[in-house]
């Protein structure tokens, strides 16, 4: 038996429903996988680590590891109306507004996070002076902690969206909204990358079953239902409901240009302030498409 890819991506739904039929040998003609489930920000470290053949990373990561991976064209998350939001208790911020953050000690979901980033690029445009103190936590402790006091504003992501009335918080600025507005492109979130070293004949087959288990699950949206709920257990069904519509999408099935440019964009505007090392030309360009 050929030697199974190693891929590492979160517990999130729309990760579990994507990768559903690939991870349980649904697709016939697709390496086998032997899959970890972690948080976002552990599978960006053991990117920059060289520690899977198949990575779901933040796109905010990428430019870190792009000598050693490459970008695939599918199975990431990418969209509209999806991005990360900044929370306050609903008594603090609304009405002084995005400066009210000066000098506020605000929690984040990684620093390698690509909310961050784009919280970094919202922060030196509407808060004078910048914020106080960042404090990295795991994104499921970022509510509580804001609604307990313990930190004075939260930067958060995926079911989030949905669900931050329920912990009594004021969304003060969504960071997607801002990007949207003043670009006109997707939201990039997250991204699927492959080792280099795997070579073009296997990258090939690798991204072809990347798309098609994305297929595979929008064809069949109940057979992943049991693995996700599994993985997602705090979570309401409609809400996991939710999360799947709005981050898989068709730009999980392929990027196409209009995600190719975002997603450039993005990381030229991050380069441009220094907060991420400049890409090189190419660099995002998957082998074979040049």
């Amino acid at each position: 038996m050929a030697q199974r890819l190693t891929l590492a991506h979160s517990p999130c739904p729309n990760d579990t429903f994507a990768f559903h039929a690939w991870t349980h040998g649904l697709l016939p003609e697709a390496p086998g996988l032997a899959v970890t489930l972690a948080d976002i920000d552990v599978t960006n470290g053991l990117a920059e680590r060289g520690g899977a053949d198949l990575l779901k990373i933040s796109y905010a990561s990428l430019p870190y590891v792009l000598d050693e991976y490459v970008l695939l064209p599918c199975g990431g998350a990418l969209g509209h109306g999806c991005g990360p939001l900044v929370l306050t208790r609903s008594g603090d911020g609304p009405a002084a507004g995005p400066g009210w953050l000066a000098g506020r000690t605000v929690a984040v979901p990684g620093v390698r996070s690509t909310a961050y980033l784009l919280f970094r690029l919202w922060v030196a445009r509407a808060v004078p002076g910048g914020v106080g103190d960042i404090v990295v936590m795991p994104f499921h402790e970022i509510m509580p902690a804001v609604r307990d006091g313990t930190v004075d504003a939260g930067l958060v992501i995926h079911e989030a969206r949905f669900t931050y009335r329920r912990y009594g918080l004021h969304r003060l600025a969504d960071m997607g909204e801002e990007w949207e507005a003043g670009t006109g492109r997707p939201i990039p979130l997250g991204a699927i990358v492959a080792r280099r070293d795997l070579g073009e004949e296997q990258l090939s087959a690798v991204a072809r079953a990347a798309a098609d288990s994305v297929r595979f699950a929008w064809d069949h949206p109940s057979a992943s239902r049991p693995y996700v709920l599994e993985h997602a257990q705090e979570m309401a069904p409609d809400v996991i409901e939710q999360h799947i519509g709005l981050y898989v999408n068709d730009y999980t099935a392929d990027l196409g240009q209009d995600g190719y440019a975002a997603v450039r964009e993005l990381l030229g505007r991050a380069a441009a302030e220094g907060l991420v090392p400049a890409v090189t030309s190419g660099a995002l360009d998957f082998p074979g498409t040049r």
